[in-house]
Order: structure tokens, then C-alpha cells, then sequence
């Protein structure tokens, strides 16, 4: 039973001992590490108002007030490892020997850690545009460091590691898109009046742009008619919506002016008949 008290009363010294010596330093430490993370907030604060005056987008002011705030973190850890006497050099040391180790194990993400930022710095597309990448495209939602988010025209997401981003062929068609619309009229046709009456069309509908300046001309001499290209531009999220409403109109327009549309023809000889 004495043995138990001796033991108990030397625990209880002990740590007292421990208090007293290393008490103080354990509390000024936590009031470094709290000092650091306002510091921290303090100084992201006043870097993203900083880049935002430099016109940064989001993504990339972002990413640097991230930085920041490690950064002065990670220099109050320091301080704060000093305090309680800690030996830097050979926690460095271990640290950078497990980094090796986990860079080999993660080669993947760290591969689409090293794009993103790329991304981020190079910015060759910026959220809300839309874009054509590694066979998908969609408007771009998110660029995060890891993946990009693209809106996909069917209303799905589409998410794609970085890593399969740079190096690629990358169609960038920003905020705008070029409609497409082909149709043929009867070589008998009134050209000038047929182009005039498509311009009037575009110029009059609420979901077309008149700059840049729809593209209308005569394509091709087909074998059944001559060949109208139709190109107005359109906000991308105006895109889906106005295609199908721009063949239609194209097509009611022609017809009620009396313009025949080409129909595919093929004329039948028979020789030595009879």
C-alpha cells in the first residue's frame, strides 16, 4: 500500500516538474499558433484584395491566399517549435526522407497537383467559358487544383483530372459560340433577296448577336441547288435554344417568301428505248 502511495506521490511531482519547465512554453507556443492563424487571415485578406485590384479571377486569387495563409502559418510553427526547444534540422530531415516516400506513392496526384497549377497560371480558359478537351466539352464551372468541372450541354458535369488537360489540344471558344445552319435553294432563286431576307431574320431575333457580324453567303453550287451558309453568333448559354430556332425560322422565312428550297433531284435518261 506504501509502495502504491510512493508511487503515486512520485507521478504526481513528476508531473508538477513537467509543468513548471515546460508549462509556460507549451502555453506561449499555443499563443503563437493562435497568433499565426489570425496573422494568416489577416494577410489573405489582404492579398485577394489586392489581386483582385490586379483583375485575377477567382480561381487564381484563390490559390495565392491559400499560400498565404500556409505560409504565415507555417513561419508562426517554426517560432512556435523554437519555443519548445525542438531540434529543427532533423525533423526537416525526417520529413523531407517521408515526402520522397509519399511523392512516389502519389505520382498521380501530385502529376494533377503540378497541372492544375499550370492551369491556374497559364489560365489558358477561364470559368464560364466554354470549352473542347480530351473528347468532352461544356461550359467550365470549376477550376480547382486537382480537377477541372465542366457543365456539360445535356445539364450532366463532366470532371476531369488536370493531368489529362495540358499537353492536350484545347478548344477554346470563350463566352460566344458560331451557329452552323446550311440550306439550299432552287438555282432559279432571287440570290440577293433570299441572303437579304435570312439578314433580316438574324438581325431581328432576340438571341442572336449583331457583332461580331452573322456570316451569310452563298456556300456551294450543289447538284440540286445552291447552298446557303447561315453562321450567326450566340452567347454559349444561348446556344442549344437558338440552333434549332434559327433552322426553323430560316426555313419559315424562305417559305413565306416564296423561295423554293432545294429538294435532291436526279434526272433518268433511257437511251435506245423502244
Amino acid at each position: 500500500m506504501n509502495e502504491h502511495l510512493q508511487t503515486l506521490e512520485h507521478a504526481q511531482r513528476t508531473a508538477i516538474d513537467l509543468a513548471i519547465q515546460f508549462g509556460p512554453k507549451v502555453l506561449v507556443a499555443l499563443l503563437i499558433l493562435a497568433a499565426g492563424y489570425f496573422a494568416g487571415r489577416w494577410a489573405g485578406r489582404v492579398t485577394d484584395s489586392m489581386l483582385l485590384k490586379l483583375g485575377l479571377d477567382e480561381s487564381l486569387r484563390t490559390l495565392l491566399n491559400r499560400i498565404v495563409r500556409v505560409v504565415v502559418l507555417a513561419l508562426f510553427l517554426i517560432m512556435a517549435l523554437q519555443n519548445l526547444g525542438v531540434q529543427l534540422l532533423p525533423l526537416l530531415a525526417g520529413l523531407g526522407v517521408a515526402g520522397a516516400g509519399v511523392a512516389l506513392a502519389m505520382q498521380g496526384v501530385l502529376g494533377n497537383l503540378a497541372a492544375g497549377l499550370t492551369i491556374i497560371f497559364t489560365r489558358p480558359f477561364k470559368a464560364g467559358e466554354y470549352i473542347s478537351i480530351a473528347g468532352e466539352e461544356g461550359i467550365v464551372e470549376e477550376i480547382k487544383l486537382f480537377n477541372t468541372t465542366l457543365s456539360h450541354p445535356d445539364r450532366s458535369r463532366v470532371v476531369i483530372p488536370n493531368r489529362k488537360i495540358v499537353g492536350e489540344i484545347l478548344h477554346n471558344y470563350g463566352a460566344l459560340r458560331q451557329l452552323d445552319v446550311t440550306v439550299g435553294v432552287a438555282y432559279d432563286t432571287d440570290l440577293p433577296a433570299a441572303l437579304a431576307a435570312i439578314r433580316a431574320l438574324l438581325a431581328a431575333h432576340p438571341k442572336l448577336l449583331s457583332d461580331p457580324e452573322p456570316v451569310v453567303r452563298v456556300l456551294a453550287l450543289a447538284d440540286s441547288g445552291v447552298r446557303i451558309a447561315v453562321r450567326p453568333w450566340t452567347t454559349v448559354a444561348d446556344f442549344e435554344d437558338a440552333s434549332g430556332a434559327i433552322a426553323q425560322a430560316v426555313l419559315e422565312t424562305l417559305h413565306a417568301r416564296g423561295i423554293a428550297i432545294a429538294l435532291p433531284q436526279r434526272e433518268v435518261r433511257l437511251l435506245n428505248a423502244g
